[in-house]
Parts: C-alpha cells; structure tokens; sequence
C-alpha cells in the first residue's frame, strides 16, 4: 500500500473530530487538514489545522464526515479538484445510498466504503482501547493487493474489520443501529431519567439514550436514506400496541 502522507478531513462535527483524535495517536506523523464549513480558511502557517476544499482535495486521502443529507453535495464539489491518486474514504452510516452517490459522481476515484460501527462514547467507556471494535467495509475499487494491505494494517491497530454487501449492511444497521435511536429517541422525548434507584438493566437503557439523544440529525438522515428503517418502525409499533393490548386485556379479567 503506497504510503499515506497526509489525510483530509470534510467535517468536524462530533465524529470529525473523534476521527482526528484517532489519527493523532495511530499516525502522529501524517500531515492533518480539515476542511469545516463553520470555519474560515487559517492556512498552513502556523500549522493551523483548517484549509481551504482545494488544499483538501490535494491530500492522500480524504474522509468525507458530513451529514448523509450533505453527501452529494460535497462529492459534487470534491470532484473537479482531487487528484486522481486520492483516495474518498466513505464512513457514513448507511452504505447502499452513499456507494452510489460515489460511483455516480466520483466516476473511477479511488475509494472505499466503511463504517466504523462505534464512536467518542464507546471509545471512551472502553477505556480508549481499540480492540475489537468493529469496522464494517462494504465495497472499494481499490487494487486487491492495496485494499488487502490497508484491512490488515487495521486490523493490526486493534480495530476487528467486519466485510459485508452494502445492502446486509443497511438492513442489519436499521434493525440494531436505527432501532436504537428510534427508541432512545422516544424515551428521551418522554422525559424519562436515570433515579437513584436504577436497576443495571435501566442503566444499561439510559447509557444507550445518552448515546442517541442529541444526534437528531443521524437519527432523521439515517431514516431517510435507509429504506430498511421504515419496516423497523412499522414492525416496532406492531409490537408496542401488542403489548399494550396484553396488558389491557389482564385488566378485564
């Protein structure tokens, strides 16, 4: 695998930033540009850590951090100014909608397709440890002897490297990711809070909500460009109004 000397970064929201962090500790040595929409161009001098979209596009390689919603647009304006050697890493939550945004746009640039199945939370809660946490890759058109050396280089860090359609992966993603969320969401929408009598079961359940409650956004995205999710929903409150009829059937008998 031809050696990374600088990465590009398009976001630095809450995982942006975990993404720099991460790189910080397993490859200090690589030259870190972000490019943040929030943010005005600082430059090089200094070294500043927030560049323009085309001093970005120069990099390596370039991980695409933004709302599943801002995809194409950012492909969009990435494409006229990569180098054809960079390679678009694609970490978002859902695979099948943002491959084909990749392929349609990016025509034959380098990429990969992954999802990092944890973030700063479970990061932290692990103890910063690395070890086991998964990394799903769905697709690339990367050599086979470039996409084989960079799986086991990350593998090597600690990181366990899961490879799956993106099509199983969506599904798999609406029915334990999204169905996370949803319910976390209803609970926090509920009011509901940890007490000084919580059970470990109920801790466990609040952790999760703690996890989900303020990334509306991913919540909203995800729902839209999964159609796996809209079966999640249907099926979750199946089950809830079953539920709900047992219990209101024991209180006529």
């Amino acid at each position: 695998m031809a050696k990374i000397n600088s990465i590009g970064l398009i976001g630095f929201g809450n995982f942006g930033r975990f993404v720099h962090t991460l790189f910080q500790r397993f490859a200090p040595d690589v030259k870190f540009k972000v490019h943040s929409p929030s943010r005005q161009k600082l430059g090089a001098s200094g070294g500043e850590l927030f560049f323009s979209m085309e001093e970005i596009a120069e990099c390596d390689a370039v991980f695409l951090c933004v709302p599943i919603s801002c995809y194409k647009q950012y492909l969009e304006l990435l494409r006229p100014l990569l180098l054809p050697s960079t390679v678009v890493i694609d970490v978002a939550t859902i695979k099948v909608h943002t491959g084909q945004l990749i392929r349609k746009t990016l025509g034959n640039q380098p990429y990969i397709s992954t999802h990092p199945m944890f973030g700063p939370e479970s990061y932290a809660k692990q103890g910063y440890e690395v070890s086991g946490l998964r990394i799903v890759v769905t697709e690339s058109n990367l050599p086979k002897t470039e996409y084989d050396e960079l799986l086991q280089f990350i593998g090597n860090l600690g990181f366990s490297v899961v490879e799956k359609t993106a099509d199983i992966h969506d599904k798999e993603v609406a029915e334990t990711l999204f169905l996370t969320h949803y319910v976390g969401q209803v609970i926090s929408r509920g009011g509901f809070e940890r007490t000084e009598i919580d059970t470990v079961s109920f801790g466990y359940l609040m952790d999760a909500v703690d996890s989900v409650r303020h990334d509306t956004q991913l919540f909203e995205d995800v729902r839209r460009f999964n159609p796996y999710c809209a079966d999640v929903i249907k099926r979750f409150d199946d089950s809830e109004h079953e539920v709900k009829n047992l219990l209101l059937k024991g209180t006529k008998d």
